[in-house]
């Protein structure tokens, strides 16, 4: 009998592979895209001709001389890693040497560079398995483009089976996005049909540039914290820069959240994850960044955030997926601790996540010294008095018995009485969920099947007392010395898990509405409410409170006219 297995040709090989690398548009930018920044380039020009199935990217990178460019489209051809050990350090966006030759295989090629430095330029256009048809010299800046015409032309059945043109166009605007965000400090420009779609401007940091990739949110709805983290035990040294080999004994955690009293989303769409420069997708980690948010938004609302690991490379292994979306990562609990530590400090409210703007402008300055000498200043200090810390608020009044009015060095804050002590200690609970046994038990009436197991999966010790009655024995500690003991348990058998209940009780314990403080008391409270983890929400997801910076009460009331301007001369 003949034998049915047969060795697969070699452009059939080639074809399949390059599926695997190149399947629609958003793929050949990002290839290409990567390539470019591996090269250097600060700025990237990309134009798309969707119905001509043509795209273009143009960088100014370092650029590639003649030999480099004869050899740049054969098969798993490449400048970044040299021998097997190379795979497990990783330091580029591109390593496979896939992307070219797949690119010849499906689509005419075409590469014009010009390294740095160099006194010419070429054009070098490739054939079906990345050989080299035609070169030529050409006038061109140094830096390289790439053009890609005729994309799936040899397989029409691919065309037909992909998105409509604006759903691509779509898909390569998140994927410049997404790299955007990585690499903040590149300028891209990108065109449609020989137009302008839209522009990136350069930023120093990740959480300026977002406001221009997410319009809703102004840059002071969001936090930006940059730690330098230990590498874990028996890694190796971390490569910061990927291009000039930049490598220390420490991690980078770069983490951009959105603060949750100013902004969140209908869908966990904005918690993105990238390592080493490059977005990829980790359900564990995200898991552990929508964990931190646990508690501080409102019910079905999710978190904006951001986070960037620079880490050392022998900690991930990118041979999980072609398109390197997916990695294996070392050390996983090492690092979801430190994520959550890092949104811990972020969401805290400090000095160093405070605008301290009162204090920055000449003519600030010059109106604090005038409200020193001057007998209406309301700030000023007893001698006696400590020192506070940077961050402190100083209780002055209370509003309608609800509204803490607070002194802060940056102005002026408004905190709702209610819902801090209720953040106070819902994480007192968290933290201590203590139950302490009571005499004589609390009887309740007519209690379903369902409350009494509800009240016993949280640790309560309920027995039946005789025909629709029930004694509990035990409850939270912090219901102990009130009087609607009873209703705060009815509350908690309504279902829920051990976190509602801790809600529920922290709710129902929080001074309420309407209840007169005086100084201390108030000041008391907002000690406390100042060290807690997650200050600026409640556990139901609202605000607490209200800041008027000291720079915006002196524009209301105009006090940055000169003398004789306000005086009309």
């Amino acid at each position: 009998m003949a034998s049915t297995i047969q060795v697969l040709p070699t452009e059939v090989v080639y074809l399949i592979t390059a599926g695997e690398v190149i399947d629609c548009f958003a793929s050949v930018v990002r290839e290409l895209v990567e390539n470019s920044l591996d090269a250097g380039a600060t700025r990237v020009v990309v134009s798309l001709w969707p119905q001509q199935w043509r795209i273009r990217v143009a960088d100014n990178g370092c650029g590639m001389n003649l030999d480099d460019l004869q050899q740049a489209a054969t098969a798993h051809s490449t400048s970044k890693i040299r021998s097997s050990a190379d795979l497990w350090k990783i330091n580029s966006l591109g390593f496979r040497g896939e992307a070219l030759h797949s690119l010849t295989t499906l689509a005419d090629l075409e590469i014009l560079s010009r390294p740095a430095g160099g006194n010419l330029g070429w054009r070098v256009n490739y054939g079906n398995s990345g050989e080299v048809v035609q070169v030529e010299v050409t006038a061109i800046a140094p830096g390289t483009v790439v053009t890609v015409s005729n994309l799936f032309g040899n397989c029409s059945s691919r065309r037909q089976g992909l998105p409509s043109a604006a759903q691509q166009m779509k898909a390569v605007q998140a994927a410049i996005q997404q790299i955007a965000l990585c690499h903040p400090h590149i300028t891209w420009q990108v065109w449609q049909n020989d137009r302008q779609w839209f522009t990136i401007c350069p930023a120093t940091t990740v959480g300026k540039l977002l406001p221009q990739i997410l319009p809703t949110v102004r840059q002071g709805d969001l936090q930006e914290v940059k730690l330098e983290v230990p590498n874990p035990p028996n890694s190796e040294l971390t490569c910061t820069d990927a291009v000039n080999r930049v490598c220390t004994q420490h991690s980078t955690l770069n983490l951009v959240v959105g603060l949750p009293d100013r902004c969140h989303r209908h869908r966990p769409d904005w918690v993105r994850v990238a390592i080493n420069g490059r977005m990829v997708k980790s359900q564990e980690l995200e898991q552990t960044i929508l964990g931190a948010f646990h508690k501080t938004l409102p019910r079905d609302r999710y978190p904006i955030c951001f986070l960037h690991l620079a880490i050392s490379p022998d900690q991930i292994n990118w041979n999980r997926n072609p398109a390197k979306t997916e990695i294996y990562l070392n050390e996983l609990s090492y690092w979801q601790e430190q994520i959550t530590q890092a949104i811990n400090q972020a969401l805290c409210i400090s000095a160093s996540n405070l605008k301290e703007s009162v204090h920055t402008t000449r003519v600030s300055k010059l109106l604090k010294a005038a409200e020193a000498k001057g007998g209406y200043n309301f700030n000023s200090k007893n001698p006696n008095e400590d020192n506070k810390t940077p961050n402190s608020l100083k209780a002055v009044a209370q509003v309608s018995n609800t509204y803490i009015v607070a002194e802060h060095p940056a102005g002026l804050w408004l905190v709702e009485q209610h819902i801090a002590h209720e953040r106070v200690l819902y994480e007192q609970l968290c933290d201590n969920w203590q139950l302490i046994p009571v005499e004589p038990a609390i009887i309740l009436y007519q209690l379903s099947p369902a409350q009494v197991g509800q009240l016993q999966r949280i640790g309560l010790d309920i027995e039946s007392f005789g025909e629709q009655l029930w004694a509990v024995r035990n409850l939270p500690a912090i219901l102990q010395q009130r009087e609607d003991c009873p209703q705060a348990i009815l509350e908690l058998s309504l279902g829920g898990d051990l976190q509602t209940a801790q809600v529920a009780v922290a709710c129902r314990s929080a001074i309420r509405n309407g209840t007169p403080m005086n100084l201390q008391e108030m000041q008391t409270l907002l000690d406390n409410w100042q060290r807690t983890r997650n200050p600026r929400t409640c556990p139901h997801g609202r605000p607490i409170y209200l800041s008027l910076e000291e720079s915006a009460l002196a524009r209301f009331f105009r006090r940055n006219w000169v003398i004789g301007k306000s005086h009309g001369i």
